[in-house]
């Protein structure tokens, strides 16, 4: 509903979003009162719809929160709707509304994250996307594409250019946080992983350059899964991984399987791991985790 605030050239508009009535007949009105956190400069709730969805998760991990996305789209309302719902869950947000503008913010403060759509003015979105990944100052800059193009051939480019990940519209702004926090999360674990060449634990040596995991007397054949759960396992041990952080680290985003996937690989690891296999406890419930040989604790079934 929109109201009118005085006459002549200064006159201004406002709109009302419907929350609870004020009067009876005819000339009933309704209002909306956002929370007080929702004005911050800048951050406007969208003018249409729902301006938060009340779904959307808030997340607490400390790297999380410090994340800083960018977003590049061309319509404001959607600008608006990425960025409350995105600094809701904790996350830092920027936006610019063209391709060429997104190419020289990318170089100029680099976000931890991109969120791009594909039909932008001046330059498109996979052109912005090809020329991000062929620059050695943005490359490692995850890129999720937003965009209404939902034809399986432009889904195929956008991941060959370098996209980790690929959005429709309409989207849910809970769907939204939720693929951009796995995306990082991926992207953190990954280079985790890579910062060490040989990881050692009390009998057990993996050797990530040659792809070999050793043992005091031997050398233990394992398939590319394998070496990849437990290379994740002896990089954190004592963390908890559930099912679904090892579907999608391990097997990608895009892998549709079931939670017995996991279970039957993480067994066969533990066949060829043998007496070392006790160490890959099972989190009832939850998932699986990797503990230090020289821990005392019974091996878990």
């Amino acid at each position: 509903m929109l109201r009118s605030r005085g006459t002549g050239p200064r006159a201004t508009v406002s709109r009302r979003f419907p929350r609870h009535s004020r009067g009876t007949g005819p000339r009933a009105t309704v209002s909306r009162r956002f929370p007080r956190h929702a004005a911050i400069a800048g951050d406007r709730p969208p003018r249409y719809g729902r301006y938060r969805d009340p779904d959307t998760p808030v997340l607490t991990n400390k790297n999380a929160m410090q994340a800083k996305i960018l977003i590049v789209e061309d319509e404001r309302d959607i600008v608006e709707l990425l960025r409350y719902n995105l600094q809701a869950a904790g996350f830092k947000t920027d936006y610019v509304r063209n391709g060429a503008d997104a190419l020289r913010r990318a170089v100029e403060k680099p976000p931890d994250l991109i969120l791009l759509d594909l039909m932008l003015p001046e330059v498109d979105g996979l052109i912005v996307c090809s020329l991000l990944k062929s620059d050695p100052r943005t490359k490692n800059i995850p890129i999720v594409m937003l965009t209404a193009k939902i034809e399986e051939e432009d889904r195929v480019k956008g991941l060959e250019l370098g996209a980790d990940d690929y959005i429709p519209k309409p989207f849910s702004p809970r769907e939204v946080v939720l693929r951009v926090a796995a995306v990082l999360r991926r992207i953190k674990i990954g280079q985790e992983s890579e910062e060490t060449q040989k990881i050692q634990t009390q009998g057990l040596t993996i050797d990530l350059d040659k792809h070999q995991v050793l043992t005091d007397d031997r050398t233990i054949e394992l398939t590319a899964t394998e070496f990849k759960l437990i290379t994740l396992f002896a990089r954190s041990p004592g963390r908890v991984f559930t099912r679904d952080i090892l579907m999608e680290v391990i097997w990608g985003q895009d892998y549709y399987g079931i939670d017995r996937t996991v279970d039957t690989h993480v067994s066969r690891l533990r066949r060829k791991l043998g007496d070392l296999g006790r160490h890959i406890e099972t989190v009832h419930g939850v998932g699986y985790r990797f503990r230090e040989l020289d821990k005392k604790r019974h091996p878990s079934p």
